[in-house]
């Protein structure tokens, strides 16, 4: 099997503008605190950067801001945190599987955060139960966890259980960490509000939300289709229909709304993608929002 790590690193280069994983970096780099003052190297400033750390006299010499870097004084932990119910096995708004957009997310911030010196650990879950997966800082480890979510997310696997999976994490990781939650679109209910105020209160949480599929046909004739979730056909002429169009994409609007709602009142940045193309630029733009709400 190809390495998965390989496939998010090549689609990260080619995908990306330089500036925008650049700042992603800064970004991710920014959400942390604490650090020793043992200087480590320069490098050029990007947004995100703490002002304090230019290097003025190494700057005018170079013609452009460069900032000092520190190695780290203690490790910061990153815990992806994956749907992987069989949803996730399903087709996203790109045609691309929304388990292949999930690698995507996890694998591109988990190397950021890898060659940042921090660890990275996964959890996972569906309907049949949460598993946990432990901390690492090197390539192999960070393999490992993105192959977990390849083999996890089938459609074979059970329903989704984001609420499961949450309060394995509300329970089980009592370091502070930051916690990249990456599911499939959901209604945030009573049980995920309680959780989520929890668990805003022990982590810091970035959000990804992988959109459906359109599932009704806006031109030409439909062919059937298969909902993962419910095991059941959804026919061609519910799909054509103009006045179940329309009910389907208000409820699709309203629940949209509602969701991005109720995680910016929890204090949740999130960030709602499509394709794998998308990932980098809602990473950057996530963590963006989430370090401007910290100051």
């Amino acid at each position: 099997m190809a390495s998965l790590l390989l496939r998010v690193r090549t689609t990260m280069s080619l995908r990306a503008h330089r500036r925008t994983l650049d700042l992603l970096e800064g970004g991710y780099a920014s959400v942390h605190h604490g650090r020793s003052h043992d200087f480590d190297d320069l490098r050029a400033y990007v947004a995100g950067d703490d002002v304090k750390d230019i290097d003025w006299k190494a700057t005018a010499r170079h013609g452009e801001p460069l900032v000092k870097r520190y190695i780290a004084s203690r490790r910061q932990h990153l815990v992806l945190v994956v749907d992987t119910g069989r949803n996730m096995a399903a087709t996203a708004a790109s045609g691309e599987t929304k388990k292949d957009i999930a690698i995507m997310a996890a694998g591109a911030l988990g190397y950021i955060a890898a060659t940042h010196g921090d660890t990275v650990s996964l959890v996972t879950g569906d309907e049949s139960g949460t598993r946990a997966h432990p901390a690492g800082g090197t390539e192999a480890h960070l393999e490992m966890l993105l192959r977990q979510v390849d083999r996890r997310a089938t459609l074979d696997a059970a329903r989704s259980d984001l609420a499961g999976v949450l309060g394995w994490v509300a329970r089980g990781i009592r370091r502070r960490s930051m916690l990249l939650v990456v599911t499939d679109d959901v209604a945030l209910d009573e049980r995920l509000d309680r959780l989520l105020r929890r668990l805003r209160a022990q982590h810091e949480i970035v959000w990804l939300t992988i959109g459906d599929a359109d599932l009704m046909t806006r031109t030409g004739h439909a062919s059937d289709v298969y909902d993962v979730h419910e095991m059941a056909g959804l026919p061609a002429y519910l799909r054509e229909s103009p006045l179940l169009r329309r009910e389907f994409d208000r409820a699709d609007e309203a629940r949209r709304t509602a969701t991005e709602h109720e995680l910016r009142s929890l204090g949740i940045s999130s960030e709602r993608i499509a394709s794998r193309a998308e990932v980098v630029p809602a990473l950057f733009a996530v963590i963006e929002k989430h370090r401007r709400a910290r100051r």
